[in-house]
């Protein structure tokens, strides 16, 4: 019996030996320009941009296979910052990939949920919480807003609810027409 256990303790360190050296010389370096695109993707992971996640998409922008405009979440702003990483122009979102909707998040109706659990095979991100024939609920910080889990669901009892803006999110508008020194807006002429 003890030479089992001391036979097993010494093939488990030498595994843990072999696995933690394997572990430094096999070491896959990331490549840091699709670091910092991932970085400016949404996350979302909704497909939208015909590639899985927003990790493929990133290798897929920086080896030139995809244009910066396919990334619906991500809008205009994600657009005009992968630009300014790459020193590329900025070009409008393409309407091939979707459009830019506010930030929204799935809440399902309880009471009308079968428990199929179709959503929660859809969502990329495991957002959605429950077990078969049980009621499920969504975990409102986890989801991304993709909607890839409406179309399985067979009853409809998703709905994607438009997510209110807090003052964290909230930036300044765009300076429009200013009156010289004096930092006030100038209002629109008016007709009549």
């Amino acid at each position: 019996m003890l030479t089992a256990i001391i036979s097993i303790t010494v093939l488990g360190s030498l595994f843990g030996l072999g696995l933690g050296w394997a572990s430094g010389k096999f070491k896959v370096d990331s490549d840091p320009v699709v670091d910092q695109i991932n970085e400016i993707l949404p996350q979302t992971q909704c497909g939208q941009c015909n590639y899985p996640g927003c990790r493929p998409y990133a290798e897929a922008i920086a080896q030139g296979d995809a244009e910066i405009n396919q990334c619906p979440p991500g809008g205009e702003s994600g657009i005009q910052a992968l630009a300014d990483l790459l020193g590329v122009e900025a070009i409008p979102l393409n309407p091939e990939n979707g459009e830019q909707k506010p930030k929204s998040v799935a809440v399902i109706d309880e009471a009308i949920c079968i428990g199929c659990t179709l959503c929660i095979q859809a969502c990329p991100v495991d957002a959605i919480l429950g077990a078969t024939r049980q009621m499920h609920t969504v975990i409102a910080a986890e989801c991304t807003g993709c909607d890839l889990c409406l179309p399985p669901c067979p009853v409809d009892c998703i709905e994607m609810v438009e997510v209110p803006r807090s003052v964290d999110e909230w930036t300044w508008p765009k300076p429009g027409n200013r009156i010289p020194h004096a930092g006030i807006h100038k209002l629109p002429e008016t007709s009549g």
